[in-house]
């Protein structure tokens, strides 16, 4: 029965986990965007993105300013009319575009002495005249509602076009938007931007609003239309600006307002026609004349900010969510809070261009679900995560252990659920450290290079005997590398069971399908000339599901060399050992016969000769067995002992080829810790061999020195030297060295090779040199006793 907490279940889990976050954040995010901004929120980031993309400001949009020195040239506000006047005519007669008086005319003048108002007459017169004037109309509030606070009626009558000057102040007190047109009793009025604008472009402006009159007492609802947010395009001061006092006083030139859009309008502080902006920034308040100038501007450039309907900015915030929240499904935890960083960006990026573009569609409803997402994604895995952690760690504690451990302490105290599981956690952490070391440990100790890989090859484990030999082969990072490139170093790979010319390739070792094929391994060779065995067994889960392979790198040279000499000795049984006792049967088969038989002096010579050889190679194989097993007994002597007793043993030999051996008398002491028996034997070889390939009449030398820690012996004859061909196999089994010229000797060749061994495992060495005809000389190095 699968267990409720398996992998399926966990995913099944997680999915349910997500389709409730997905459908309750898409929710909640449509619900923010359908408000069309949240507030203070998508405000600031309005005033910041719109801040950030200032433009040149226009450079036919000319604010006459009343100023602050303009005041303090004129004297107190408000100012005589008949300045006004003069004002107007004097920017009249350069020919502007249109001219906007943004100074509040709803009530007469003050009449002088006589009653009259020249200020008023001559304004009206001026406006009459130049036919490119608008007016400000103004929503007043008189107690009972909202009405329209109009110019007086001449000036009303004289002047081109009214347009309305009110500014829409949003929840935070900050201008950012105005309406088109606005109005009451069914009577409109453009914006003072627009009026001049139909001015400008020569539009019929008389419209029915010239003739209405205030409604003092009759309250009204006041209404509007076509609201736009302004795109501000620069900060405070920016458009061109010259004091009100210096047209007047004619130094500004004419040609300074031709074909311009002039606007007359307060900058001074005391006025209080200055508002906050989202381009103020920390300079302050921007003038009303100068917002209208930017709306102007606006317009002119037919640029303006639009708020879209709520389903579009609803659509705008759902998209990002919802790629996020499907990331979060199919990404992994790192890559999810990436992504959602990276949206969080592409939103408020999309906000600013959009923005640019002339639409504000507000970011804040996305970025909060965003940022609100991933904790609660994070929290509810990480609920499901540490459900299903605590699950299977007392699910493991309860299991059979396979490593003993000291029994757990037994606690009275009451602990909560979560640090149950935090204490089978960490008894779980720690079995699995144990048995991985146990692992570890076992890995090690085998004899033999093991390496564990994946199903591809990857290498994941690998004992000390495994990296020793692979760096040996040139990889020095083993873990992590692919097990293929490191055995296709290996040569002439043969698996063995097979026929001969069966193909094979290194992936097969890694093969399902060819396993049973390769039980028995595959032999091949290294560049050190090792005969090496190469095994694999796949390993498999607790589910039986193929998890990768163990390969192992068997070293059978001492099994090949083992087979090889015992291929020799059969042969030479087969040969040498058996050829001297069929000649015996075959002498005494003769023997029989009266007409073959041989004298009996004779006969047995020639039996004694057999029975001799094969008594010499029987004992040449005993000797040799011996100086190969461990079985050494050691003692101190002085190596020249040694070698004199080998030239005793060999004196007859050489008497009977008339050859002389030299020992030189060496004085100094010459200490060595060998078994007496074998190495004089090994000497004795050496002499004999020096005396069979020597020609009569010569002389052997011996000599034994000692230099610092070793003791050198040299026997150097004046024999024929040894062939160039045949000096790399002088130490080989069964090897006799015979040329035409020589006489042939009895021996077997194992006379070197029982040398060999014996200088060997006293630790020592032993080399020759040789040229034919010129003789030879075999140097045995061997360590001296230390000294005492």
């Amino acid at each position: 029965m699968e267990n409720r907490w398996s992998s399926p279940f966990v995913r099944r889990l997680a999915l349910r986990e997500w389709l409730a976050l997905f459908v309750s954040l898409l929710a909640l995010v449509a619900a923010l965007g359908w408000q069309n901004g949240l507030g203070r929120l998508d405000q600031s980031l309005y005033d910041l993105f719109l801040s950030a993309s200032s433009k040149p400001v226009r450079d036919d949009i000319i604010i006459v300013a009343i100023d602050d020195y303009s005041i303090a040239e004129l004297g107190r506000w408000p100012w005589p009319r008949i300045h006004h006047a003069e004002l107007i005519n004097k920017i009249n007669r350069a020919q502007p575009l249109a001219i906007g008086v943004d100074v509040i005319l709803s009530e007469p003048e003050i009449p002088d002495a006589q009653g009259q108002r020249p200020g008023d007459e001559s304004l009206a017169a001026v406006l009459q005249r130049s036919q490119r004037t608008v007016l400000p109309v103004v929503m007043m509030s008189a107690g009972q509602g909202l009405i329209a606070g109009l110019p007086t009626p001449a000036l009303a009558q004289a002047t081109r076009a009214l347009g309305h000057i009110d500014l829409e102040h949003d929840s935070d007190g900050v201008v950012r938007s105005v309406f088109l047109r606005e109005g009451q009793h069914g009577v409109w009025w453009p914006h003072f931007a627009e009026a001049l604008i139909a001015i400008g472009t020569g539009r019929n402006t008389k419209n029915t609003h010239h003739a209405a009159e205030p409604q003092i007492g009759m309250p009204d609802e006041w209404s509007r239309a076509d609201q736009i947010h302004i795109p501000f395009e620069s900060g405070i001061g920016q458009f061109p600006t010259v004091p009100y006092i210096s047209v007047l006083r004619d130094e500004v030139p004419a040609s300074f307002f031709q074909n311009k859009y002039v606007l007359i309008g307060a900058t001074a502080l005391g006025m209080a026609d200055s508002y906050p902006t989202p381009v103020s920034g920390s300079s302050g308040a921007m003038p009303g004349i100068e917002i209208h100038a930017n709306v102007l501007s606006a317009l002119l450039n037919n640029h303006h900010i639009t708020i879209p309907p709520a389903w579009k900015t609803a659509l705008f915030n759902l998209m990002p969510v919802f790629m996020v929240l499907l990331g979060y499904l199919l990404l992994s935890p790192r890559l999810s809070l990436l992504g959602m960083a990276g949206w969080i960006f592409i939103t408020l990026l999309a906000s600013y261009l959009s923005l640019r573009a002339g639409m504000w569609l507000p970011p804040s409803a996305a970025i909060l679900v965003l940022i609100l997402s991933y904790p609660l994604w994070s929290w509810r895995r990480l609920e499901a995560a540490i459900t299903y952690l605590g699950q299977e760690f007392i699910r493991l504690d309860s299991e059979p252990h396979l490593l003993p451990e000291p029994p757990a302490p037994k606690s009275k105290e009451v602990v909560d659920v979560l640090t149950q599981r935090i204490s089978a956690m960490k008894r779980a952490a720690r079995r699995v450290r144990d048995l991985r070391q146990f692992v570890s440990d076992s890995l090690d100790s085998l004899p033999d290079a093991t390496l564990v890989t994946g199903i591809e090859g990857n290498i994941v484990l690998a004992n000390r005997h495994a990296i020793e030999y692979c760096r040996l082969l040139g990889y020095p990072q083993v873990t992590g590398a692919s097990i293929l490139p490191i055995l296709a170093c290996l040569s002439t790979p043969k698996p063995l069971g097979q026929q001969f010319n069966t193909s094979f390739q290194w992936a097969d070792l890694l093969d399902l399908q060819q396993a049973a094929n390769l039980v028995d391994g595959i032999a091949v060779h290294d560049a050190q000339g090792h005969d090496l065995l190469i095994k694999s067994a796949p390993t498999y889960s607790s589910a039986t599901l193929l998890t990768g392979w163990i390969v192992s790198i068997i070293d059978i040279s001492t099994v090949r060399a083992a087979e090889r000499s015992r291929d020799e000795t059969l042969r030479f049984l087969s040969h040498d050992m058996r050829g001297p006792q069929a000649s015996i049967l075959a002498l005494l088969e003769l023997q029989q016969e009266t007409s073959s038989a041989l004298p009996l002096e004779e006969l047995f010579a020639r039996i004694e000769k057999a029975s001799r050889r094969t008594l010499g190679l029987a004992d040449n194989f005993v000797q040799l067995a011996r100086a190969e097993s461990d079985e050494y007994r050691l003692e101190e002597m002085d190596f020249h002992d040694l070698l004199f007793d080998a030239a005793d043993e060999v004196w007859s030999l050489a008497k009977n080829k008339h050859i002389t051996v030299e020992v030189d008398n060496a004085y100094d002491d010459c200490p060595v810790n060998v078994d007496r028996t074998l190495m004089t034997r090994a000497l004795i070889n050496l002499l004999s061999n020096a005396i069979n390939y020597s020609p009569e009449h010569t002389t052997i030398h011996c000599a034994v020195t000692r230099q610092d820690q070793q003791i050198i012996c040299s026997i150097r004859d004046q024999g024929y030297g040894i062939a160039p061909e045949d000096q790399a196999r002088l130490f080989r089994r069964f090897q006799h060295m015979e040329s035409p010229d020589l006489a042939r000797h009895d021996g077997v060749g194992l006379g070197l090779v029982f040398v060999k061994t014996v200088v060997e495992r006293h630790h020592g060495d032993i080399n020759f040199t040789s040229a034919v005809g010129q003789g030879t000389t075999f140097t045995v190095l061997i360590p001296a006793c230390p000294a005492v």
